[in-house]
């Protein structure tokens, strides 16, 4: 069996709480019957390695079903309603073939969409009988794109024992972050913590009834716990582990939060859904430094920018064309500094600013700007420019009553010594919606 590994740690821990969902408690024995039911219900119904959109959150039945759709060798293409508006157009580049949808209930729905698999990818994994994964990106910077996996690779990490923490289930069903959480925590006997909703008031809720140890997240998500100031209504002292990834922390975000929080450590991770997520070490709590690598993963930098090459990377995009180099190495985008073992991620190539020559790195300027009171967030892109070729663009959002006038001149005068004058916003505009995604990650592009 491809998930042996996880049944003999759901018998050893039979007795243990596995997920929490909807404030119900939910066992490791209870997940160990469910999944071998499921199992059992799938192969009734389902024709082998077939192509499955898996359209659920982390409910008990969704997590059986994900490990029983595994089991058959199926090919799992996660959706959430964050992607709702896509659905259609997400199960016809992946070419599924069945849609199972977990409802708000748990209750789970089977549907033949008639479609015939025809891309060498997902052929290639059906005559190999091998599991997969199909993950889309978010499409901030533009397309989303599909990136497929060999599932068996990707299972590898989890069978080295670590420790086993109750945890959040922050990031999402369809992402890699959410597969990660989930997979880590029930390897190692820890307990999945769920949320009716991912606010500040609702995390925080859950961290103090549950005792939850962990919270994998992002820096836009940590921003927004801090200016909610939910964490002061709910006793946080179980809290001992903040992750966070997927996108640039801003300094002031990162020294803010290790202030109020001296006791819990905070660890930068990374990962994309092209590669998996590496195992990684921050120098430090307050730092943006950081370690990354571990067993089958290897990096190398080429002219500045991150370059992966891992066991677990994807077969490749169903959509777009191959990212690898000749040799095998996936070229992240990412530009980063380095200090010895260590490396600062500095921001995308792609959102880097071109003022009359000199960089702009977006993260710098947001990480200033919201120090500034009454801003309760910022984005920084580009706007094309005659002169300079391109001026930053501010887009901000106040908690104060300024006007765009009043708050430009603060502006300036608070960015005197701490910004280049290059660097500082020419055109401002100010906003009085989010600037986030559904998982959370800063929108630059309007």
């Amino acid at each position: 069996m491809v998930i042996d590994f996880l049944i003999e740690a759901f018998a050893t821990n039979k007795d243990k709480e596995a997920i929490i969902w909807q404030d119900q408690s939910f066992s490791y024995g209870w997940i160990l019957a469910s999944t071998q039911a499921k199992l059992e219900f799938l192969q009734e119904r389902l024709k082998p390695n077939s192509v499955v959109a898996l359209e659920a959150d982390f409910s008990p039945n969704a997590v059986a079903v994900l490990l029983a759709l595994i089991e058959c060798g199926c090919i799992i293409v996660p959706l959430t309603d964050s992607v709702a508006h896509k659905k259609a157009e997400f199960r016809e580049i992946a070419e599924v073939e069945f849609v199972i949808t977990v409802t708000i209930n748990d209750e789970i729905v089977i549907e033949h969409t008639g479609t015939k698999v025809e891309h060498e990818f997902l052929l290639h994994l059906k005559t190999e009988k091998r599991p997969g994964l199909v993950l889309f990106s978010s499409g901030s910077t533009g397309k989303s794109k599909a990136a497929l996996h060999d599932f068996v690779p990707l299972l590898e990490k989890f069978k080295v024992p670590r420790h086993g923490m109750r945890t959040i289930s922050f990031l999402l069903f369809d992402h890699i972050g959410g597969v990660n959480t989930l997979l880590y925590t029930l390897s190692n006997g820890g307990c999945v913590v769920t949320v009716n909703e991912r606010s500040p008031e609702e995390v925080c809720r859950s961290i103090e009834k549950y005792h939850v140890a962990t919270l994998p997240t992002s820096p836009t998500f940590i921003n927004l716990l801090l200016l909610s100031e939910a964490y002061k209504r709910f006793d946080l002292s179980s809290l001992t582990l903040v992750t966070y990834g997927t996108e640039v922390m801003p300094q002031s975000t990162l020294s803010r939060f290790n202030q109020l929080f001296p006791n819990v450590r905070l660890l930068q991770t990374y990962g994309l859904s092209e590669i998996g997520i590496m195992r990684s070490k921050s120098k430090s709590s307050d730092s943006l430094w950081v370690k990354i690598g571990g067993e089958g993963f290897e990096t190398r930098i080429v002219n500045n920018i991150l370059e992966i090459k891992a066991n677990s990377a994807m077969m490749g995009y169903l959509n777009a064309p191959s990212p690898f180099t000749a040799d095998g190495w996936f070229h992240t985008g990412d530009v980063v500094e380095v200090d010895g073992e260590y490396m600062k991620i500095l921001g995308r190539k792609s959102e880097i600013i071109n003022v009359g020559g000199e960089k702009v790195y977006p993260a710098e300027v947001e990480s200033v700007l919201q120090l500034m009171d009454g801003v309760e967030d910022v984005a920084i892109s580009a706007e094309r420019n005659p002169i300079t070729g391109n001026l930053v663009k501010a887009r901000v959002k106040l908690k104060t009553e300024e006007t765009i006038g009043e708050f430009r001149k603060r502006m300036r005068e608070f960015c005197k010594g701490k910004l280049e004058g290059f660097k500082v916003p020419q055109k401002v505009v100010l906003v009085d919606t989010t600037m986030h995604g559904e998982r959370f990650k800063k929108m630059r592009k309007e």
